[in-house]
C-alpha cells in the first residue's frame, strides 16, 4: 500500500459517513462535527487497517498516536531501527551478501512480498473490513453470516448479508473488502 492509503481513513457520524480522505482533512471535518453537535458520536477509521483512528475532537492540532520522535537510520527513507535474531549461520550468510546484512534482508522481504503479492493484499482487505464491521456493524442483523461469508471468500453472500445494514456502513464495509468504493459527501 501506498504511503497515501495508509493515510486515507473515513469518519461515520453515527450509521452515516461524514467524509473519507486524508487523515488532516478528516480531522478537520471532525472537529468541526463536534463543534455542531458535540452530543453526536463520530467514529473515523483507517482505511488500511479498518482500525479506530483516535481524533480529539477538541484539540485543532496532532491525532493522539501520532508518530514517535524518530532516533537513529534514515529519517529521509523511513528506516525504523528494530531487533532481528538470527542463528550464527544467517549472519553468515547475510554478512557476504552484496550491501550487507541489512540489504540482503530488504531484498529478501522485498522478493517474499512480490511472491505473496495478491494473498496479502487480500488478507489484509479482509482484516480491515472486519475490524471495521465489528465496531460498526456487530449488532445489526446478519452479522456472523456476514463475517463468515467476509472470510469463506464468498462475495455474493456478503452483499447479501450486508444489504439490510445501513448504506454507509454496508458500502464501506464492502469497499474494505475490495468491492468498490464509496464517495464522500
Amino acid at each position: 500500500m501506498t504511503d497515501d492509503s495508509e493515510n486515507a481513513c473515513t469518519a461515520f457520524a453515527g450509521s452515516h459517513l461524514l467524509c473519507a480522505g486524508p487523515l488532516p482533512e478528516v480531522a478537520a471535518r471532525v472537529r468541526a462535527a463536534w463543534r455542531t453537535n458535540p452530543a453526536e458520536t463520530v467514529l473515523t477509521f483507517s482505511d488500511s487497517t479498518g482500525k479506530l483512528v483516535d481524533i480529539d475532537p477538541r484539540g485543532d492540532g496532532d491525532m493522539a498516536g501520532d508518530a514517535p520522535k524518530r532516533g537513529r537510520g534514515r529519517p529521509k527513507l523511513g528506516v525504523e531501527p528494530r531487533e532481528v535474531t538470527l542463528l550464527p549461520r544467517h549472519w553468515d550468510w547475510l554478512g557476504q551478501q552484496p550491501g550487507g546484512a541489512s540489504a540482503a534482508l530488504r531484498r529478501l522481504v522485498d522478493a517474499a512480498r512480490r511472491q505473496a503479492g495478491a494473498g496479502d493484499d487480500a488478507r489484509a482487505r479482509r482484516e480491515a473490513a472486519y475490524a471495521f464491521m465489528n465496531a460498526m456493524a456487530g449488532d445489526l442483523p446478519g452479522y456472523e453470516e456476514a463475517i463468515r461469508a467476509l472470510f469463506a471468500g464468498d462475495d455474493a453472500g456478503l452483499r447479501t448479508r450486508v444489504s439490510a445494514w445501513p448504506a454507509d456502513i454496508a458500502a464501506h464495509a464492502l469497499r474494505l473488502a475490495g468491492h468498490g468504493a464509496v464517495s464522500a459527501p
